[in-house]
């Protein structure tokens, strides 16, 4: 089994009398990872809220029925938590009045878990993500010389666990995992009407991955106005398929305002939506693959190593620009991403003396795994 970083993260915060939620995409390993977690767990009672039996226990709650339920456990697990219906209140029930068991739930959707939570479970949980695989866990599973052997093939099919373990069969799994995206998350929710629309909408973005996002753009292209574009975005996004880089406009008149880029958090998904799996050396679009997929290891490496950093890229009227931005601790650090090494970048001077990066670097193949280690 692949050790997944955010496990020891979760071990770290057992017995701490607050709930554990896990949240990600569907297929990421979460009932996986906690699977394993549970075989050293005392007592563990494992319900699948997809089963309309399990999700019938929780439909008239109250603290006297958790109590007789729960009593003879320690640990309760609820997969696919979402499926409850105000499953927030329910899960401060058990937190507040069973303080000796120790909660976790997983949800595949955060637009129906995570904003159902937050208000009713506001300082009872621990809250993790589980994204696909990363190159990181990839290291250190099979070593760096194996994983950046692997460079080209990442770039095209992804690192979702089931692409991984499924070697000759890439393409077939990544087609079923985006329908089950589009149609079992995204297109069940109630609020979208035009799914043809949507996945219009999908389509675009997977072939502006690296470029600023115009919303009027997308709508002339997808026939949907401005403000329905946003909200399907936001969906995506509370989905784990796509997030959002905003720019970074503080110090110089010329800045761009309120430009976005938005990225996919797997590759292989991306490339899914516009049927395109030709190998990097024989597309045109490689260099928009290589930042994709910088972004998305990189977003991984912060979130999995607690590192919280503003994230932006900088453009200017006169198209000045800076791949990728992190803030930390008042400081700033700049990247050029180049899948031609010999492709120096040249740090625009007016950003430099604007913002004073503490560093700047470029980010190709010959050095890209120190950015993601």
């Amino acid at each position: 089994m692949i050790l997944r970083l955010t496990e020891k993260n979760i071990l770290n915060k057992l017995g701490g009398g607050k709930a554990i939620i896990l949240l990600g995409a569907r297929q990421t390993g979460k009932t996986t990872l906690l699977r394993k977690i549970s075989e050293n767990l005392p007592d563990v009672l494992w319900l699948n809220a997809d089963e309309p039996d399990v999700a019938a226990l929780f439909e008239a709650p109250s603290s006297s029925r958790f109590k007789a339920w729960f009593a003879p456990y320690k640990t309760v697990v609820i997969d696919e938590a979402q499926r409850i219906e105000n499953i927030g209140i329910k899960l401060k029930l058990i937190t507040d009045h069973l303080k000796e068991i120790q909660l976790i739930a997983t949800g595949s959707s955060a637009f129906e878990l995570a904003n159902k939570i937050n208000e009713p479970l506001t300082g009872r949980k621990w809250e993790f993500y589980l994204f696909p695989l990363s190159f990181a866990e990839m290291v250190a599973h099979h070593g760096l010389l194996e994983e950046k052997r692997m460079m080209y093939h990442r770039l095209v099919y992804g690192y979702y666990p089931d692409v991984i373990n499924s070697a000759g069969n890439e393409k077939e799994v990544l087609k079923q995992l985006s329908d089950s995206y589009l149609y079992k998350d995204i297109l069940r929710w109630e609020g979208i009407k035009k799914p043809d629309k949507l996945i219009k909408l999908l389509q675009a973005l997977s072939f502006q991955v690296g470029n600023q996002v115009s919303y009027k753009e997308l709508g002339q292209i997808t026939g949907l106005d401005n403000e329905t574009v946003e909200k399907y975005i936001q969906i995506m996004e509370q989905t784990f398929i796509v997030f959002r880089l905003n720019s970074l406009q503080r110090n110089l008149r010329n800045e761009l305002k309120k430009a976005r880029k938005i990225f996919f958090y797997d590759n292989g998904i991306r490339n899914a939506l516009i049927s395109n799996f030709a190998p990097p050396e024989l597309r045109n679009d490689t260099g928009a693959l290589w930042e994709n997929f910088l972004m998305s290891e990189r977003m991984k490496f912060n979130h999995y190593n607690s590192k919280w950093a503003n994230t932006f890229f900088w453009r200017t009227i006169a198209q000045q620009e800076i791949d990728y931005i992190e803030e930390y601790d008042g400081k700033f650090f700049a990247y050029e991403f180049k899948w031609n090494p010999k492709k120096k970048a040249n740090f625009s001077k007016s950003f430099i003396q604007g913002y004073t990066p503490d560093d700047h670097k470029t980010i190709s193949p010959l050095n890209y795994d120190e950015f993601l280690l």
